[in-house]
């Protein structure tokens, strides 16, 4: 008489995937997965800001600017409350995906994903440090990405001081 298997050892038995590899274990994401996943953020970041500016012309009204010497200028004020709405927004944008899920919908598309050295979600504090840690490691002519060609693990400069990586996800992995 044989034991009945439980339906997780019976799908084992029957040549299905086993339980999911830890975040931890998997291989460092590639360059250009990160780049084109970086730009597909973009289009929905800029498409937030787009919104901010018809938001915010709605509210200030359409006379904030004027066409001096064939220049625009706008209220300075008003300047900065853009710049820090963008900033904010931005920054909410990738801490507050990477903090829920580790992947933006960029990621997702790419299959990455940003987690701790752990394995597991980032805190705010790491995910903060990593966003701030970005910016220079991307415009400094990129050398802050290219580290990862150096480092033994694969990781970005920011991954590195921030204690994140990111992750290759398998093929058949759902982002949810």
């Amino acid at each position: 008489m044989s034991t009945p298997q439980s339906s997780s050892d019976a799908d084992t038995a029957a040549g299905s995937p086993a339980s999911p590899v830890p975040d931890a274990l998997l291989p460092s994401a590639g360059l250009w997965r990160r780049l084109a996943a970086l730009l597909y953020d973009a289009f929905l970041v800029f498409s937030i800001w787009m919104v901010m500016g018809f938001v915010l012309q709605f509210i200030v009204g359409p006379d904030t600017s004027q066409l001096v010497d064939g220049r625009v200028q706008t209220d300075p004020v008003l300047d900065v409350i853009v710049f820090i709405a963008e900033v904010g927004s931005a920054a909410g944008f990738y801490i507050w995906f990477w903090m829920r899920t580790g992947q933006t919908l960029g990621m997702i598309a790419w299959r990455i994903k940003a987690v701790s050295r752990t394995g597991g979600l980032m805190s705010l504090q790491q995910g903060v440090l990593r966003w701030v840690l970005a910016w220079p490691a991307f415009f400094a002519l990129g050398a802050g990405y290219l580290w990862r060609y150096i480092d033994a693990n694969g990781d970005a400069l920011h991954d590195k001081y921030s204690g994140t990586r990111v992750v290759l996800l398998p093929k058949g992995s759902r982002p949810f």
